[in-house]
Order: structure tokens, then C-alpha cells, then sequence
């Protein structure tokens, strides 16, 4: 259970970019040890569920949560913009994000964490979190993303539904990361309601891996 004197309010930050005005909300620990920023999907923003579970449970492990929205969900814009503006709109708040002095995870789900990948090595951050890592289109997986993934250059974690039509997990090359499937799961980590795994549960293993992978970080 959290108590209350683990964690502190949230805040947000707003981040001007290349690519235009970008949002930290910041979810801080009591007495943080690193920061793990995430970024949104080219789908949904912050308020997705998986997000919002990690802000929810890493403070009380002495992990601050950033949670970034891009330039173009700030401005309200619906569609997102092509991998090079989104890598520039990363780039702009590295800067904030290393602001409290602490080692920066670099994370995000689906397009965010292909762009937590892209960048990890230039940006130094200490590890990459990616969640639902969208391996290839779904239907076609000679378009391969795993090259983006591989050259990552730091400790990788990877959380993938069972089901997910972007890549499952069995579909993923062997490398130098680690892969943790929530099962049943699809791109945004629902279960049906036939699975033998609970909506709640299937967030306890998101929020599970990654507890435990901060943890080994140091």
C-alpha cells in the first residue's frame, strides 16, 4: 500500500520545443532515486491506463514519474506528426527532465517508445521503458521495427500484451533486452473478459515489471 508520506502532488510543467509546447506532468517520490519519463502513443495521451498505473505506484519506490505529452496533443491536434518531429519534441524536454539532477529513464508506449529508442544513446539516459512496443503494422510483419529497439544502446525493458496485433511477443528477435508479456493483453493492455486474467491484474504485471526493474537499476 502507498502511504501518503511517500509521494507529493502532481505538478505540471509546460516545455517550449523546436516542435512546440510540450506538458511534463510530474507525479514526484518523496525521496526520488531516478525519474522515468514516459511518453504517449500516437493514439491517446497521458491518460491512458498504463500510464497513469505507473505514476500511480512508482513514486512510492522512490521513482518520479514524468509523464510528457508532445507538442501536437498539447496544441489539440488529432493526428500525430512524422518520427523526426516527435523525436525533436523528446528532445526539447530532456533538458527539464534531467533538471532534478537524477539518472532519467527514457520511456514510452507505442510511438513513444520508439522514439524512447531512437534517442536513448545521444540523450544519455540511463535506461529505456518500452511499453507496447509497436514491432511492426499489424498484418505486416515484414515491416520490422526491431532495428529501432536493438540499437537502443542502454538497459531496455519491454512489456508487451499477449495479443498485441503490433508485434507479440514470440514475434520479438532475440536481443539485448528484457521482455515481460501481460497476458492476453492487446496494444493497450486490455484483457477480454473471458481471460483468465483480471483488467486489474493485467496492470499489476505492468506496474510489477517495471517496480522490480527501476529496482534493479539501483
Amino acid at each position: 500500500m502507498t502511504k501518503a508520506t511517500d509521494v507529493t502532488e502532481a505538478t505540471a510543467q509546460t516545455v517550449g520545443t523546436e516542435a512546440g509546447d510540450a506538458r511534463i506532468t510530474w507525479h514526484p517520490a518523496k525521496k526520488p532515486r531516478l525519474v522515468l519519463a514516459v511518453g504517449h502513443g500516437a493514439g491517446g495521451g497521458i491518460e491512458v491506463r498504463d500510464l497513469q498505473a505507473l505514476a500511480a505506484a512508482l513514486p512510492a519506490d522512490g521513482v518520479t514519474v514524468a509523464l510528457v505529452e508532445q507538442p501536437w496533443r498539447v496544441a489539440g491536434k488529432k493526428v500525430a506528426p512524422v518520427p523526426k518531429t516527435l523525436d525533436t519534441g523528446w528532445r526539447g524536454v530532456w533538458p527539464a527532465l534531467t533538471g532534478p539532477g537524477l539518472p532519467v529513464i527514457s520511456g514510452g508506449r507505442s510511438a513513444g517508445a520508439r522514439v524512447a529508442c531512437r534517442t536513448a544513446a545521444e540523450l544519455g539516459a540511463h535506461a529505456v521503458l518500452a511499453l507496447s512496443f509497436p514491432l511492426h503494422p499489424p498484418g505486416r510483419p515484414e515491416k520490422s521495427r526491431a532495428e529501432e529497439l536493438l540499437g537502443a544502446g542502454v538497459p531496455t525493458l519491454v512489456v508487451q500484451g499477449g495479443n498485441d496485433p503490433f508485434g507479440k511477443p514470440a514475434e520479438f528477435p532475440e536481443g539485448d533486452f528484457r521482455l515481460i508479456e501481460v497476458p492476453h493483453g492487446d496494444h493497450g493492455f486490455a484483457v477480454p473478459k473471458r481471460a483468465e486474467i483480471t483488467q486489474e491484474r493485467a496492470l499489476d504485471v505492468v506496474t510489477g515489471a517495471v517496480r522490480e526493474w527501476t529496482a534493479s537499476l539501483g
